[in-house]
């Protein structure tokens, strides 16, 4: 069944319950993302655009790529409904970049990847949502060489993930030349141990200067929505 789900900047975003939906990370990493102004900006595992229409800006030049036929096609009906000529769809597997993007085309790569491994027991059979949740059809590994790939000298790569897999995360970056150079951690309270990591690496950067910011909270000591989570989602 289709629906409509107003994002924080006002763009609308056509989902689908056959695919998987808007979910906090999205939100969270289009405000962590930093994409310098009028750069390329390529989504690796767009699905219905959620993340590119979050960090939509009229300089830059942006590109969704999706795997899953549906779920593009999704996509760019979102692009038409918000008039928007600066966004492309592509639909194309991201294992096989190289027949899709020029070596070094893009400025910045964003990705909200598979958190779990299929072997991990908590994922469900494969279909739609298992592949936005699980690495089924691209692990990590291959995220990571797709946004090398991709990326000129310089350029850099926003993720969010699971804390529990940080280690393979940044394992899978460095071995490709991108470089972690920011790294926040999201908590539910300040309590309550990390729920999500983000991160923004650098393609050919020296190894030193990692900046660990301040932690990001969502709630605070009484329960309440942090002011700075609230300004994420425009909320009042």
């Amino acid at each position: 069944m289709e629906s409509i789900e107003t994002l924080p900047n006002g763009l609308r975003l056509l989902q689908d319950d056959a695919f998987f939906k808007l979910g906090q990370d999205s939100v969270l990493l289009s405000a962590f993302a930093r994409p310098r102004r009028f750069a390329r900006v390529l989504d690796l595992g767009a699905g219905t655009g959620a993340l590119t229409l979050l960090c939509w800006r009229e300089d830059l030049r942006m590109t969704g790529l999706e795997l899953q036929a549906g779920a593009a096609a999704l996509f760019a009906r979102s692009v038409a409904d918000n008039q928007l000529s600066n966004v492309e769809v592509v639909t194309g597997d991201l294992r096989q970049v190289r027949t899709l993007f020029a070596h070094g085309s893009m400025d910045y790569v964003l990705c909200n990847p598979p958190y779990f491994k299929r072997s991990a027991g908590k994922i469900s059979p494969l279909d739609a949502h298992a592949l936005a949740r699980a690495d089924g059809e691209a692990t990590i590994e291959d995220i990571a060489v797709a946004a090398s790939y991709v990326l000129g000298s310089g350029g850099k790569c926003a993720m969010v993930f699971r804390p529990e897999r940080l280690l393979t995360l940044m394992t899978a970056l460095q071995r490709v030349r991108l470089t972690p150079k920011r790294l926040r951690f999201v908590h539910q309270t300040a309590e309550k141990p990390p729920s999500a990591v983000l991160v923004e690496s650098r393609k050919g950067s020296n190894p030193d200067g990692l900046t660990v910011e301040p932690p990001l909270l969502v709630q605070d000591s009484t329960g309440a929505l942090t002011e700075e989570y609230k300004a994420i989602y425009h909320l009042a």
